[in-house]
């Protein structure tokens, strides 16, 4: 296949001055090959080839935008390798990148300025790392094209100093392509399949199932991810956790599970709202009424509550909602307390609570059995948010929609209308818009009917409800047409029933 064939003359690197036009034959075939065994014969691209041996030579090879010159400087997106000879005790092999071409970012505007190409390009990379280990360096901003590839990077890739002085500015995503034929053709597939897709280039029916398969693996790691395990590592060693994310990614599921999973249920939830106050959550005075009048006691608040719990055992606060309350008031002095690296070494702070039966204060700590957990949710804009001193006490965990989670409860119609919609905010989304997404848990149904019930009656509302108070900006065109597509989509099931 010439996929194969071009994996192979990619990881073979640069060729010696004898075998240079043979290799750059090779190169070409291989590449027209593609087009009528991956993508369509009929598919309109440009091709570059210029191989120049010799160790300071800059060679590379790679497909251009269609209407690129045939040599000389070029704009736009372009799929380039830089092959470089043996040196020492290192083989041959190739720089796989993603560059715009020296002369800018036309005819490809549309995509290097789209919001969802950068974004794609970061879920390029976590896929390649987790499948295959491969570090993959990507841009922030692709159209930035004064900001020179960090030092960190040239470092690693020490065998391309020439490419970096040259089209340093120009590269946006850069991979060292593996001498092993396997883990080279994976790379060389995604890289190829990724920027076919931006081309919109159509796969050949042999090869749509592969194609779809990586789009569906760039959803899938389209934002970082964090396990159970790993959230409790993090909770141990920081003690006090906000998960943050959009509605109905789980959050406060996740917190329950850990709740469950690793404090045997040992712990409390509370839920905060903007009348929560010092007095309920530290403490303050209350009305009694138990004695048949009207009499005030001092009530002791869910942080002292869950403190005298935790004595002798490992305790957690859940606290759902977090930023609906003004966490400064509701903390008070009592925000001294939270410094997890004091409390892990014995040396936690004190400090004397106003409010106590006998008036003289009481001295109040938090013990290290003590852990604490908040949701929130980011994309809430009816509250403030937090100030500074409480951020820096607490570690942040950000928790994304998960297409994995709908993919596994079979449901064809919600793994579709997620994922289309996932594609639009992922592609068009600016990044205040982009935490508006609706998550998951609104697509998660025990069967069809109770699936479109859902589509219809939450998803459908939330996603007008956003439309009108106008906060989806650039997304706006593209949801209303998913709104339509959506809406065809239940009127066929119910006709069909």
């Amino acid at each position: 296949m010439s996929l194969d064939r071009l994996t192979e003359l990619i990881a073979a690197g640069s060729p010696s001055a004898p075998d240079a036009d043979e290799h750059a034959n090779g190169i070409r075939d291989a590449i027209k090959g593609i087009f009528g065994q991956r993508y369509r014969a009929d598919t309109r691209y440009s091709d570059r080839v210029v191989y120049m041996p010799g160790r300071d030579a800059v060679s590379f090879a790679g497909l251009l935008h269609e209407d690129s010159p045939t040599s000389g400087v070029y704009g736009g997106a372009s799929l380039i390798w830089f092959p470089v000879e043996p040196a020492d005790d290192q083989p041959a092999t190739s720089l796989l990148t993603f560059v715009c071409g020296t002369r800018g970012l036309a005819p490809d505007e549309h995509i290097l300025g789209r919001a969802g190409h950068a974004r794609h390009l970061q879920a390029l990379k976590r896929y390649l790392s987790i499948t295959s280990g491969t570090y993959v360096w990507v841009k922030q901003d692709p159209t930035d094209l004064g900001q020179p590839i960090p030092r960190i990077v040239r470092d690693r890739f020490p065998r391309y100093s020439s490419v970096f002085s040259r089209y340093g500015n120009f590269i946006y995503a850069a991979a060292e392509v593996p001498t092993d034929l396997d883990a080279a053709r994976h790379m060389v597939s995604a890289f190829l399949d990724f920027y076919a897709w931006e081309r919109e280039w159509r796969p050949l029916k042999s090869a749509s199932q592969q194609v779809e398969e990586l789009k569906a693996q760039l959803r899938a790691h389209l934002f970082p991810r964090i396990d159970i395990d790993q959230l409790y590592a993090l909770l141990r060693q920081r003690r006090f956790l906000i998960l943050q994310g959009p509605p109905g990614t789980g959050k406060t599921r996740l917190a329950l599970e850990v709740l469950s999973t690793f404090f045997d249920d040992k712990g409390m939830a509370v839920q905060f709202h903007p009348a929560i106050s010092y007095e309920n959550f530290v403490s303050g005075i209350s009305p009694d009424i138990s004695k048949g009048q009207l009499s005030f006691d001092i009530k002791h608040g869910w942080l002292v509550e869950a403190a005298e719990r935790a004595q002798g055992n490992d305790y957690l606060l859940l606290i759902d909602e977090i930023n609906r309350a003004d966490l400064g008031r509701v903390l008070g002095e009592a925000i001294y307390l939270f410094e997890a690296a004091d409390i892990s070494q014995g040396k936690s702070r004190t400090i004397s609570l106003p409010n106590t039966r006998d008036g003289t204060g009481k001295a109040f700590s938090l013990p290290d059995t003590l852990y604490v957990v908040g949701t929130m949710n980011s994309a809430d804009r009816s509250i403030a948010l937090l100030d500074l001193a409480v951020r820096r006490r607490f570690a942040f965990v950000d928790v994304w929609p998960d297409l994995d989670v709908i993919r596994k409860q079979g449901l064809p119609l919600a793994t579709d209308a997620f994922s289309r919609l996932l594609d639009i905010f992922a592609q068009f989304a600016s990044d205040e818009a982009l935490v508006l997404i609706p998550g998951h848990a609104l697509f998660i149904a025990q069967s069809e009917q109770e699936l479109r019930n859902r589509l219809r009656f939450e998803v459908m509302p939330l996603l007008r409800e956003y439309l009108t108070e106008g906060r989806l900006g650039s997304c706006e065109t593209e949801l209303r047409a998913y709104l339509d597509w959506l809406e065809g989509q239940l009127m066929h099931a119910h006709l069909a029933e």
